[in-house]
């Protein structure tokens, strides 16, 4: 019969991964508290493992939590096979055929495009247009200012 950091720990993980048959916990007890060896199917172990760390981080401070409560110390260790799928490369993960025309376009040709795009001149911004809307602004500043003023003068 397993015990109740067992059950916990397993529970927690069956609920997070894709092979839940996979999770098997082992309890060990040594002079620093108990033991928990976590292991998982190969490609769940990122899952478990979370962003930098963070899952596991969660886990271990659940068992803290569960340490309290029943008196003891525990630590948790998740058992890394090794038989991890590859992870695809940035080539592999683009179509064949963007490989296939990039690479035969000569360097040359790449940049008498960008030349061309770069011929092609934007026309200056008119200064009378951003004049305008400085006095717009300025304007309404001023009026705004005018009716404070005014509403200073009531007696209320």
């Amino acid at each position: 019969m397993s015990s109740i950091d067992e059950q916990f720990i397993e529970f927690v993980v069956k609920s997070l991964v894709n092979k839940p048959d996979a999770v098997k916990v082992e309890r060990r007890i040594d002079e620093k508290g108990v033991l928990l060896e976590l292991t998982v199917d190969p490609e769940d172990l990122g899952r478990v493992i979370g962003k930098r760390g963070a899952t596991a981080q969660s886990l271990r401070t659940l068992l803290r939590a569960l340490g309290t409560k029943n008196d003891a110390r525990y630590n948790l260790k998740i058992v890394d096979n090794g038989e991890r799928p590859p992870r695809p490369s940035y080539d592999e993960d683009r179509p064949r055929q963007d490989r296939s025309e990039t690479e035969e376009q000569p360097a040359k040709d790449r940049e008498e495009e960008t030349t061309d795009t770069s011929e092609t001149e934007e026309q200056p911004q008119p200064v009378e247009e951003e004049k305008s809307d400085t006095y717009e602004t300025s304007d309404r500043l001023s009026k705004t200012r005018q009716e404070l003023e005014d509403l200073d003068d009531l007696d209320v």
